[in-house]
């Protein structure tokens, strides 16, 4: 299984159901708290293309981008092929 990252705010409910999401699925994931961590937002914005909301989702070197994002996936039964390929 690809390695996952998500870029999150703890305030954020997009990233606590993106999270939800991924821990439904047995996925396990790295979570990178911009908040706790503001150095980092940086790193976010540059890998997303500019995104500089969060949550930004990658998984291996794929930026799939938000929870709107990753859910769309999973609706097209295109998540789970994208994190075992």
């Amino acid at each position: 299984m690809k390695p996952v990252e998500i870029y999150t705010s703890p305030l954020c409910g997009y990233c606590h159901a993106a999270k939800r999401l991924l821990t439904q699925k047995n996925v396990a994931f790295t979570e990178i708290d911009v908040l706790t961590s503001p150095g980092r937002k940086q790193e976010m914005v540059t890998r997303a293309n500019g995104g500089r909301t969060v949550p930004q989702i990658f998984i291996g070197e794929i930026h799939v981008g938000g929870c709107d994002d990753l859910m769309a996936l999973e609706r097209a039964g295109k998540l789970d092929p994208l994190l075992s390929a």
